[in-house]
């Protein structure tokens, strides 16, 4: 499993542009992870699964209420990762009114989750592989703090423990 001091895995993420422009066509568009962190301070925070309660009652919303404070605190960019496709992603996003505060990220095939090995087994569920409720605080590609949620739990993955981090971390 990733732990705090290790770069994030290579590979890359996708996200749904709802408007072309830098660079970006519409529709699902790569985003190499190194590229996108470099020289930045992200924060991510992944969940087993768009549209799922607790992920759309409280942990996006949570981000989107936080994120001028998680700005202000030093954050450049808030990441939301989840073993979906872009598609689903994009739409779960203009529910959830995440435009210019949260990008919805997908790990469609897992790819990003199996490597950092926050895997999370719903299979007996009928949702399969899904990513395991995290959240990180990343600098420059390297992981400065890591809260990994026990199994069913959401507890220490929030956004004001994230934003308690972020202000100890980049004051």
């Amino acid at each position: 499993m990733i732990q705090v001091g290790d770069k994030l895995p290579a590979g890359t993420l996708n996200e749904f542009i709802e408007v072309e422009g830098n660079g970006c066509s519409l529709g699902p568009n790569s985003f190499d992870i190194a590229k996108e962190t470099a020289g930045k301070k992200i924060a991510v925070f992944a969940l087993p699964g768009a549209y799922t309660p607790t992920c759309s009652a409280k942990h996006v919303p949570g981000y989107v209420q936080q994120a001028d404070a998680l700005k202000a605190a030093g954050i450049d960019e808030i990441w939301c990762v989840s073993v979906n496709d872009a598609f689903v992603m994009g739409a779960w996003g203009r529910d959830q009114k995440t435009g210019g505060k949260v990008r919805m990220m997908a790990d469609g095939s897992a790819a990003f989750t199996q490597a950092t090995g926050l895997t999370l087994d719903l299979t007996a569920r009928g949702m399969g592989l899904r990513s395991n409720r995290y959240s990180m605080l990343v600098v420059d590609g390297v992981v400065k703090t890591l809260n990994v949620e026990g199994p069913g739990k959401f507890e220490v993955s929030d956004a004001d423990t994230m934003l308690a981090q972020a202000k100890a971390a980049l004051a």
